[in-house]
């Protein structure tokens, strides 16, 4: 199986310059940064779940994931200033690539009911947000070790500026677009 690194600049570069009708290598659209998100939510006041979302986390991403603290009080939500609502995690280069290759490979033909992902979830300047209902799509997570199941907010960021490049550079890496069956 070839890796990334061999398989972008021997491939997928190659094939994004003709579809796109670039000149130079350096004006194909490139991953910039995967950014994965989780609030915490209801469970505020709940310090082991906080844990565990941390730990999973980190196992997801490898790396440690930043706490996210309430910028001001909300009366309504009972949250006050300075508590954890969630944590967030950047990864970029090796981390980045290792993440989106499991995430493509393994996690999202593990999602129930996947017919692929929506082309809408591509924004107008080429980059991608998903919203992961079950983190237990990753192998890195045994089911039997949940006591509580949550979502995640993947965010992926391009140097690709329309959103038809964007689509491009994400169906050549491999990610399972939905098909429009229109009428």
């Amino acid at each position: 199986m070839k890796t990334f690194s061999e398989t972008y600049p021997k491939e997928i570069i190659p094939a994004l310059k003709k579809e796109l009708g670039c000149s130079n290598d350096r004006q194909v659209p490139a991953l910039v940064k995967v950014v994965v998100n989780v609030g915490v939510g209801r469970s505020l006041k709940d310090p082991n779940f906080l844990e565990f979302v941390e730990a999973s986390l980190a196992k997801i991403s490898g790396q440690k994931p930043v706490r996210t603290r309430a910028k001001k009080s909300i009366a309504a939500f009972k949250i006050r200033q300075g508590m954890v609502v969630g944590f967030s995690v950047t990864m970029r280069k090796k981390r980045m690539v290792d993440f989106i290759r499991r995430f493509v490979t393994f996690a999202l033909p593990r999602t129930r009911d996947f017919r692929g992902i929506d082309p809408a979830s591509v924004d107008a300047h080429g980059n991608m947000a998903l919203g992961i209902k079950e983190s237990i799509i990753f192998p890195e997570i045994k089911s039997d070790e949940i006591e509580k199941i949550h979502g995640l907010e993947v965010c992926i960021s391009t140097t690709a500026h329309t959103r038809e490049r964007g689509l491009a550079l994400f169906k050549a890496l491999g990610f399972p677009f939905k098909t429009s069956s229109k009428k």
